[in-house]
């Protein structure tokens, strides 16, 4: 894989002067279409090894191009926050938004073969975080991101010359450190490790262009020409996502039956009996969330529902029980300007808690799968590929010790008409009702099919669906304080 890297590229002086300015014209040129059309980013990852012009090269791109639409990241190692959260959290933060460049100097591939070649991950997790990376770019690419990887190469013998080379000129000596020695004193490892990772994630849409790093002329016209083309080859052409369907569709039950019938909506509980549970089980979460063993986990609880189904209600019951400093409701409404321009669950990703945090989302990302479906916002081929991003998504939650728990409030269509009414009849509740409501319940059997579809895609073993009869009030609060202490209880037990 590196060995056309290993035959000396070069370019002169006199042929890098000829190229160089029109090519920067060329790139300026390309980024202010990038910019103005702002229908996509671009992602340029650089790796490589320790002296082959990783870092030279990253500030000739700043230098050729508007450093004012470049959002350039140097990922080191994981802080506190970081390694409180699933590991790629804080890939998931710094990607750029359509019209935008984004630049990182190690990333998620820097995490993934270091911890691999200092024997801090074996095999199995090695592969492991490669193909979370294989669905973080497939993902990224089928939302139109243009995604460059750079390996810049060295032999070892190269290697060793150049370190050398720099640590001697007393103008340079300062890039040299002692963590590049001790990867030159791995580089068999690098190299191995390195190529694994590469063949393994060198993807028809996210390809690795393997740089010689020798020559500094060779590899700057090289990766300068590499993103202009990239760049000019994807703007105007559409976005893969559109373009095609890569399921099958999804029918209705021939005989009609969908999960949400199987419901017995009319569960009631008095409010007597409502009472002596809530209180109960408020102490019984209050004191789980304060157990020592929960340091280890964070909670997120999901909240999607009918309108009016008491979505609200049932998240106050529970955040009365909990410390303040603790947990965060996170309101989902339609998406903003910025969280538009970033891929969809960005917005999610950002705002999931460290380990002994607690969030929880009132409505999320299964407004994908539901109004976005429903309503048309999102084209058939993104709703239906987002199933498998969605369980993936939850999926890393787990991994990393995150108890997510997911709940479906439903209500019948005479109770929710009752409510909607009470609604509008109550002064106070009347900023709870509006026309888009009413609009929904036009739309019932579409809805009701959604979320069947939904619950048979994304509730899994690790991470299922509860569904809750909510006709009742007080017996939907207590069937969902009852579940959260359960699994508490069920996760600090292990």
């Amino acid at each position: 894989m590196f060995e056309s890297a290993e035959i000396g590229h070069r370019i002169d002086k006199e042929t890098f002067r000829k190229m160089m300015p029109s090519l920067r014209e060329a790139l300026l040129d390309v980024q202010y279409d990038l910019k103005e059309k702002a229908d996509f980013p671009v992602l340029i990852l650089i790796h490589g090894f320790d002296g082959a012009g990783r870092g030279e090269t990253m500030n000739l791109i700043n230098e050729w191009l508007d450093p004012r639409l470049i959002h350039t990241v140097a990922f080191d190692a994981p802080n506190d926050e970081a390694r409180a959260r699933p590991w790629m959290w804080r890939y998931w933060r710094e990607l750029p938004a359509k019209g935008r460049i984004g630049m990182f100097f190690g990333s998620h591939y820097s995490d993934t073969l270091f911890d691999r070649v200092f024997n801090r991950s074996d095999r199995d997790a090695f592969d492991r975080q490669i193909f979370d990376i294989l669905r973080f770019e497939r993902m990224l690419t089928l939302d139109g991101a243009v995604v460059l990887k750079f390996w810049f190469h060295l032999s070892r013998d190269k290697q060793k010359q150049r370190l050398k080379q720099l640590e001697q000129d007393q103008a340079t000596s300062w890039r040299v450190t002692k963590s590049d020695w001790e990867h030159y004193e791995r580089y068999d490892k690098i190299r191995k490790y390195g190529e694994h990772m590469l063949r393994l994630t060198n993807t028809s849409h996210a390809p690795w262009i393997v740089i010689d790093g020798e020559d500094a002329n060779y590899r700057s016209l090289t990766v300068a020409n590499t993103i202009l083309e990239a760049m000019r080859n994807r703007i105007g052409q559409p976005m893969l996502s559109t373009d095609r369907v890569e399921a099958p569709p999804l029918l209705a039950p021939i005989d009609n039956k969908l999960v949400l019938d199987a419901l017995e909506l009319d569960r009631k509980l008095d409010k007597d009996a409502y009472r002596a549970k809530l209180e109960q089980l408020q102490g019984r979460l209050n004191k789980l969330t304060r157990d020592a063993r929960f340091a280890r986990h964070s909670l997120v609880l999901v909240f999607e529902g009918n309108d009016a189904a008491g979505k609200g209600g049932s998240i106050r019951r529970i955040t009365q029980a909990l410390d303040a400093r603790r947990y965060r409701v996170v309101p989902v409404a339609a998406p903003t300007q910025e969280e538009r321009d970033k891929p969809w669950l960005w917005r999610f990703w950002r705002n999931v808690p460290g380990k002994g945090g607690i969030t929880i989302f009132d409505r999320s990302w299964y407004g994908r799968v539901l109004v976005e479906r429903v309503e048309g916002f999102a084209p058939e081929a993104d709703w239906l590929r987002a199933y498998y991003e969605i369980n993936d998504f939850e999926h890393q939650l787990s991994e990393n010790g995150a108890i997510v728990l997911k709940f479906w409030l439903a209500i019948s269509k005479d109770e929710q008409l009752q409510r909607f009414k009470g609604r509008e009849e109550t002064g106070f509740k009347r900023f709870k009702i509006t026309d888009e409501d009413w609009r929904n319940r036009d739309k019932w059997d579409l809805y009701r099919q959604a979320v069947s579809d939904m619950v048979d895609r994304t509730s899994t073993s690790k991470v299922p669906w509860t569904l809750v009869e909510a006709n009742n009030k007080y017996f939907a609060r207590i069937k969902i304080l009852t579940t959260i202490c359960d699994a508490l209880e069920a996760r600090l037990s292990e």
